[in-house]
């Protein structure tokens, strides 16, 4: 018996069903197909595999942005969108804390400030605090500012405005400016047209 598995085991034949590769000594390796080497097609496959994987990121990214602007049009279409915008001029009289916006006697956001939202305020940014929809037909928006005012007091100061909402979107601007004459913050509304 020991004779037939030595002879099984050296020549590679089955044993029990399970194949068994011999190795010698002066077996010769096996030549890589024609036109290819063995360091050039894994580095190749490498590559290609590497394009592919960037090109669905691409594709992904697109997709993403698209399905974006999709959901915004199906979810506030043009002819009902609202959307309110919160600006800063200097702002050396006011240090904005949270801005509450009512829209018909409905509250429809109420947004705290961090101090880094404040600065990118400062350096001329803006921000979209509320986007919805809004029936056409008169309407009234309330914004409610607070933070610090002149010599460190606490500021709560009120703008309104009074607006006819047609079939285009209606873009709504909150603007807090410095009045230098009068040493106090001033709060405006600006409608886009």
């Amino acid at each position: 018996m020991f004779k037939r598995i030595c002879k099984v085991l050296t020549t590679g034949f089955l044993v029990g069903a399970v194949a068994l590769p011999v190795a010698h000594a002066q077996e010769k390796p096996l030549p890589a197909p024609q036109g290819t080497t063995t360091a050039q097609p894994a580095t190749a496959a490498a590559a290609a595999l590497d394009d592919r994987i960037q090109d669905v990121k691409a594709e992904v990214i697109r997709l993403n942005r698209d399905l974006m602007v999709l959901e915004e049009e199906l979810l506030f279409p043009a002819n009902t969108q609202i959307a309110v915008f919160v600006s800063m001029d200097v702002g050396k009289m006011f240090s904005l804390d949270s801005v509450k916006v009512k829209l018909d006697d409905k509250d429809v956001t109420n947004y705290l400030y961090t101090p880094s939202e404040v600065l990118a305020l400062h350096r001329g940014g803006v921000q979209r605090v509320y986007v919805g929809n809004l029936k056409t037909g008169q309407h009234e928006l309330v914004a409610l500012f607070t933070g610090q005012g002149p010599h460190d007091r606490d500021y709560k100061r009120g703008a309104t405005v009074k607006f006819e909402k047609g079939s285009e979107p209606k873009y709504i601007e909150l603007q807090i400016k410095d009045s230098t004459g009068k040493l106090q913050p001033e709060f405006e509304v600006k409608i886009w047209q």
